[in-house]
């Protein structure tokens, strides 16, 4: 199984520019839908809707709620989510293909990663 969102979850994810240095998802999904769990690296995340969504990562959860036109950085991670809200979602995602630069301490500059991005 692949954990790359386009493949695994290819029925909500859709790669609408791709070139060496980035990749852009645009996420979309219904009540009630779930997505089976995938990757995200580094990411900028813009909502094109509001919605209502619950993310899993291993043994955590956390329910969010996005405002339409938020922009925000999302650390790569590793989740699952499930909309729970009454609203379809609809997100773009810009993957950065080059890593983080390495600072002195040998830590990513973007500060490594989180375990749930607030959004799917």
């Amino acid at each position: 199984m692949t954990s790359d969102p386009a493949v695994s979850n290819g029925d909500v994810y859709k790669v609408v520019f791709e070139n060496d240095r980035v990749r852009v998802l645009e996420y979309t999904d219904r009540p009630g839908h779930r997505t089976t769990v995938h990757r995200h690296p580094d990411s900028v995340m813009y909502t094109l809707s509001s919605f209502r969504r619950r993310l899993i990562s291993g043994d955590t959860s956390r329910d969010v709620d996005m405002p339409a036109g938020f922009v925000g950085w999302l650390p790569a991670q590793e989740h699952a989510g499930e909309n729970i809200g009454d609203s379809p979602t609809r997100v773009l995602f810009v993957e950065l293909k080059e890593p983080a630069p390495l600072s002195d301490s040998g830590q990513t500059e973007a500060g490594g990663t989180a375990p749930l991005g607030p959004a799917d």
